[in-house]
């Protein structure tokens, strides 16, 4: 990584294991930080890390990174099923923790991947790192769209 510091490549692979810990590995679950929210944490060092989302086949959320009490990075993500002929919150939970589990083994969770399950193929695509970045995952049965996910983030400066 070029002009990559000591304490954004920690940052970095933190986010990777914390996203790995928390919705594959079904994570430390909190008393939410908003009403109606579910949340999901995890800490290694100094960094800490809160999944607080929304809903359920359709759903808001929102991840942070502190480094200590400074937060230092954040994604936002919006996500629906879009036919539920093809795809139900289960199915599309399984499939979604299938892909993700293979592409955090990889040491990322950004784009340029893809993940055929039981008929069903997973995409995601971004541009930008993790510094700074948009992308959508999708997840396609036959060629039709069946669900989508929009998310964005990156780092936050003072």
């Amino acid at each position: 990584m070029t002009g990559a510091n000591t304490t954004e490549l920690a940052i970095e692979g933190f986010i990777v294991k914390a996203k790995a810990a928390c919705y594959i590995g079904g994570g430390a679950k909190v008393t939410p930080s908003r009403t109606g929210a579910r949340d999901l944490t995890f800490s290694e060092g100094n960094f800490s890390y809160r999944d607080s989302y929304f809903g359920g086949t359709d759903f808001v959320g929102q991840e942070v990174v502190w480094q200590g009490a400074i937060p230092v990075w954040a994604m936002n993500y919006y996500g629906r099923i879009l036919r539920d002929d093809l795809l139900n919150g289960e199915r599309s939970g399984a499939i979604l923790k299938a892909a993700l589990s293979a592409l955090y083994r990889q040491g990322r969770f950004l784009g340029g991947f893809s993940h055929h399950m039981d008929g069903f193929d997973y995409r995601d695509e971004s541009a930008g790192d993790w510094r700074s970045f948009v992308g959508r995952e999708t997840i396609h049965k036959a060629g039709a769209l069946a669900y989508h996910l929009d998310y964005n983030g990156g780092l936050i400066r003072p």
